[in-house]
């Protein structure tokens, strides 16, 4: 019976090390997930790793190719827009359920915003991006309703993968007075006006998304070499008329 529990407590680890890897922005869209690494690191057999990547399928955070293996997903688009839609109404709703704040809970949400505002001061934007998903939960979690609790995070995590590829500029001090002021309404007692302000913060880091933007192909290569974003552009053009001297070449 202990060992079925140990051999169940390492597939919850991978799972949860998979989805708090992309919440901190560690693990990136479209990255590769080999079941033979992830069974020697957690231990495990690669049927262990393969149910656990099932799991995670499921709720949206992995898909599997034929003859390739798994891979973080990249979200399209459309799917960027339904996640939205999906955070708006789950968390105004979990607002508008709020009684009350406790003094422990405006502790935690006190706490959280100057952690944000020292990344901000810091410039430290990988850990502005676990800060900024991170308040969300925390509010969930002051609910005690672990199904939205369980809910938000894998929606966050979503949320992080799509400002991975389709946010141009990275506005952390717009996000956090927007979190200030979420805050500020539930201090004051006033939930439904807590609630409007996160549909509206929602909307805000939503509109800053530019949809248009293609998933870029050597992303994960571009991220490991710390190739700035404009290179792209360069590499883009240079392709684009290597591919026009050789459509003139006779």
């Amino acid at each position: 019976m202990q060992d079925l529990h140990t051999r169940q407590d390492r597939q919850i680890n991978i799972e949860e090390a998979i989805v708090s890897g992309i919440l901190s922005a560690r693990i990136r869209p479209g990255t590769r997930l080999s079941e033979n690494q992830l069974a020697g690191l957690f231990s495990v057999s690669r049927t262990r790793v393969r149910e656990a990547m099932m799991r995670l399928e499921t709720r949206g955070i992995v898909h599997v190719s034929a003859r390739r293996g798994w891979f973080v997903v990249e979200p399209s688009a459309e799917e960027a827009m339904t996640i939205y839609e999906a955070r708006r109404i789950i968390e105004s709703g979990l607002l508008r359920s709020m009684r009350t704040l406790t003094e422990e809970g405006r502790g935690v949400l006190l706490a959280h915003l100057q952690e944000e505002k020292v990344a901000i001061a810091a410039g430290d934007r990988q850990r502005l991006t676990c800060l900024m998903g991170d308040f969300h939960i925390r509010i969930a979690e002051l609910c005690g309703n672990a199904v939205l609790v369980e809910l938000l995070r894998d929606l966050t995590a979503r949320t992080i993968l799509i400002s991975m590829l389709y946010q141009s500029e990275f506005h952390a001090l717009q996000s956090h007075q927007g979190h200030c002021r979420i805050f500020e309404a539930m201090a004051s007692g006033d939930f439904a006006r807590a609630a409007e302000l996160s549909i509206e913060h929602l909307d805000e880091v939503e509109t800053g998304l530019d949809l248009t933007r293609r998933p870029d192909p050597l992303a994960g290569l571009r991220h490991s070499l710390a190739l700035p974003e404009h290179n792209r552009g360069d590499t883009d053009k240079k392709t684009e008329q290597q591919n026009q001297h050789k459509e003139n070449d006779p």
